[in-house]
């Protein structure tokens, strides 16, 4: 059943363009966990650095999402837990030392500063990602602050305390019937796929490193129970899996999967740490081999979410988010680095590139062939993708907008708003001059006007005595200051100027 796929370059197909609508706040590179932790959320503002220098933000729309909400948080979570993120600091953490082992807070999982505010920036791209999806706003909503796979209903693991991805999948629900969730980082799902464990409503698919790694969970037999039963796909990989085996694993059970579950909607976590010299993974995958993956379910035209998660060297996470943000926008970002804020971090080489090792590859074509046998007759027990009794759905809050937008200082000369203006995204149909191109045209207005203001000075001049001063334009006060004393043989004035004068003031 194992077949080893080529792995071919990535292709785009610039005319099946989709809407994405891409969240990011400034705020998320602000925290961190601590010196010496490998979780670094500034990851996610170099990703963005280059995601703009690229000019990626004219191909989509760019939204900086409400933080969520205690309510909305415990939506998944308990009240007890949220209530302790909220409350704890680093400054009154001697308060809560029964809180921290019941909450599992301390070391993966330290107490930093505005530890609830990254929680409500995670939580809330997601969310409102979801809600966008949910009207129809976008195809695609990507939240490279998500993607915290490991929180549990009420106690943080593995770098992770809110449980985004759950809070993003359950308000999919409220309008999707079927769900699919996908995970490639290197780390097990462990915290979506318990969540969702029972229920039919979700699928998991988690192609993770199995045997003595965090989490630990995620084995071949792990497959639901209940109604839940053969919706949770475990594919447990070994170290040193290379891109052309990846893709012949990845490729054929998602897309038996899609078949057989049918969903209505993608949630797709493309944690970094599955990457070639990663700090804590062991897997051994090129920017093109993750890509391929975020381009394989793209293809499937079905409404798609697509998160963060894990990634632990920095410089190779933000090339591979910028370069799969391109591939969702079916452009082909080129190799060679546009100049950013960060720039020094990518050398020596300054590509847009993370090259594979030569590490070893343990999966062999009969242990992959193993688990594709195993996973693909477990689907075979039920021939067909479940049945939802659609419930009646609240109402969504309505939506405002910029409720500034019409105010006297947020107009533009042009007509319109800022906001209006930011809601535009460039077509592909129409052709852009460069921004800086030709810059000097756009003051010949200016420049007109200048002229007639010194001609207009010059007028001016000519009627004075030398002691009556008439308004003059500023524009022209320079040339013009000598001018008042007309009589001094250092004027500027010519002769036939003088006499022009003189025989004004002699009519006079």
């Amino acid at each position: 059943m194992y077949v080893q796929l080529p792995f071919d370059e990535l292709k785009v197909d610039p005319n099946q363009k989709k809407r994405i609508a891409y969240f990011y706040d400034a705020d998320i590179g602000n925290y961190a966990y601590g010196a010496g932790h490998p979780m670094k959320p500034h990851r996610i503002r170099m990703a963005h650095s280059l995601i703009m220098n690229y000019g990626l933000y004219k191909k989509m729309e760019i939204y900086r999402a409400k933080p969520a909400t205690k309510q909305e948080m415990c939506q998944f979570h308990t009240d007890e837990y949220i209530d302790f993120l909220s409350r704890v600091s680093p400054d009154n953490l001697e308060m809560f030392a029964k809180e921290q082992i019941k909450f599992n807070v301390g070391d993966d999982c330290p107490v930093f500063d505005g530890l609830f505010e990254y929680c409500g920036i995670s939580g809330g791209g997601s969310m409102e990602g979801a809600a966008r999806l949910n009207r129809g706003k976008c195809d695609i909503a990507i939240n490279y602050a998500g993607g915290l796979h490991h929180a549990k209903k009420l106690e943080a693991s593995g770098f992770c305390y809110l449980n985004d991805i759950v809070l993003g999948i359950i308000e999919l629900l409220r309008y999707y019937p079927r769900v699919l969730y996908i995970d490639i980082d290197v780390h097990h799902g462990d915290g979506v796929e318990e969540a969702f464990y029972t229920t039919d409503r979700v699928m998991t698919a988690s192609f993770h490193k199995y045997g003595e790694f965090f989490p630990g969970t995620g084995e071949l037999r792990d497959i639901g129970v209940g109604e839940g039963k053969y919706h949770s796909v475990n594919v447990p990989l070994r170290d040193g899996i290379d891109d052309s085996t990846y893709k012949s694993i990845f490729e054929p059970l998602i897309s038996k999967i899609v078949e057989w579950y049918q969903p209505s909607a993608i949630v797709l976590q493309c944690g970094g740490d599955s990457l070639s010299g990663d700090r804590l993974g062991c897997f051994n995958l090129s920017m093109q081999g993750h890509a391929n993956c975020i381009n394989f379910v793209k293809s499937f035209n079905i409404p798609m979410m697509v998160l963060g998660g894990g990634g632990y060297t920095m410089r190779n996470v933000a090339r591979t988010w910028a370069f799969e943000l391109g591939l969702l926008n079916d452009v082909l970002l080129p190799t060679e680095l546009p100049y950013n804020e960060y720039y020094e971090y990518y050398g020596p080489d300054y590509k847009l590139d993370v090259r594979p090792s030569n590490m070893y590859n343990s999966n062999s074509p009969e242990f992959l062939n193993k688990i594709l046998v195993n996973i693909i007759s477990n689907l075979d027990h039920t021939k067909h993708a479940p049945s939802v009794q659609m419930n009646y759905v609240p109402r969504d809050a309505e939506d405002l907008g910029d409720e500034d937008e019409d105010e006297a200082d947020a107009m533009d000369t042009k007509g319109g708003s800022q906001y209006a203006r930011d809601e535009q995204v460039q077509q592909l149909t129409e052709f852009y001059d460069d921004d800086e191109k030709d810059a000097g045209e756009r003051n010949i207005a200016m420049g007109e006007a200048l002229q007639e203001a010194t001609k207009d000075a010059h007028k001016t001049v000519e009627k004075s005595n030398g002691t009556k001063s008439e308004a003059v334009p500023a524009a022209a006060g320079a040339s013009v200051s000598k001018a008042s004393d007309a009589g001094t043989s250092e004027s500027i004035l010519t002769p036939d100027e003088l006499q022009q004068i003189n025989e004004l003031n002699g009519e006079s």
